[in-house]
C-alpha cells in the first residue's frame, strides 16, 4: 500500500474543476494507493522520464513514486497537459 501525497499545485487545479469531474480524478488518485498495481498508468518519456500519467476520461493526472509514496504532481485536461 502506497501513501498519496497531493502537491499543493495539484491540489489548487482539481479545486477548479467542475465537481463531477474533480469527484471522477479522486476516485483515480485512491487507486495510485495499490501502486504498483493500479491498471492504466503509464510511464512519460522526454523531458518527463521518471513520470507517471494516469488517465480518466479526457483529464490527466501526473505522479512521480519515491518508495512507498505516490506524488501527484499536476491534474489537468489533455489538450494543455503536456505543455
Amino acid at each position: 500500500m502506497a501513501t498519496i501525497v497531493l502537491t499543493a499545485a495539484a491540489r489548487d487545479q482539481a479545486s477548479e474543476l467542475p465537481a463531477a469531474i474533480r469527484a471522477r480524478i479522486y476516485r483515480a488518485v485512491e487507486r495510485l494507493v495499490a501502486w504498483p498495481n493500479v491498471s492504466g498508468a503509464k510511464p512519460l518519456r522526454g523531458r518527463l522520464v521518471g513520470q507517471y500519467r494516469l488517465r480518466t476520461g479526457d483529464y490527466r493526472i501526473q505522479f512521480h513514486v519515491a518508495g512507498e509514496t505516490v506524488y501527484v504532481q499536476r491534474i489537468g485536461h489533455r489538450d494543455r497537459f503536456y505543455d
